[in-house]
């Protein structure tokens, strides 16, 4: 038997906002972008990663949610507390310069950690945390 990821979800609260930073600052391709029901659904992916689909979609993605659960979904979206997504890069400093000279808000300037990797982070245009790591030797 054989699994493997296909989709992971990041809620974000403005699609194009979103889809500038993933698109033009870390050169994602655009998949899919469809709405339903007053949502909308964007899929993106790196062209290396054909397999490996990104869905921005809304904090909450259920249109028979709450008012209240709508709320808090935002408010925690807002304090970035819903999701952190890693990245794989080959080269963390330029990854980090491409990201900040895009600008990107950065969270931590590359560093080597002491579990083997040389990474950074950012925060997306709706608080998501996004770290990109390379392992150390390559």
């Amino acid at each position: 038997m054989d699994i493997k990821l296909s989709q992971c979800f990041i809620a974000v609260d403005d699609h194009d906002k979103a889809l500038a930073f993933y698109q033009d600052a870390l050169g994602l391709e655009v998949r899919n972008d469809v709405a339903f029901e007053g949502m909308r659904w964007v899929t993106l992916g790196a062209p290396s990663q054909p397999d490996v689909s990104i869905v921005l979609e809304p904090p909450l993605a259920d249109p028979n949610a709450s008012a209240a659960d709508k709320q808090a979904m935002a408010e925690l979206l807002a304090k970035g507390l819903l999701r952190a997504v890693i990245f794989a890069t080959d080269d963390c400093d330029a990854t980090f310069e491409r990201i900040r000279l895009a600008g990107g808000e950065v969270l931590q300037e590359p560093v080597d950690q002491p579990y083997g990797v040389r990474d950074c982070a950012f925060r997306d245009p709706a608080g998501n945390m996004l770290r990109f790591t390379q392992t150390r030797g390559r």
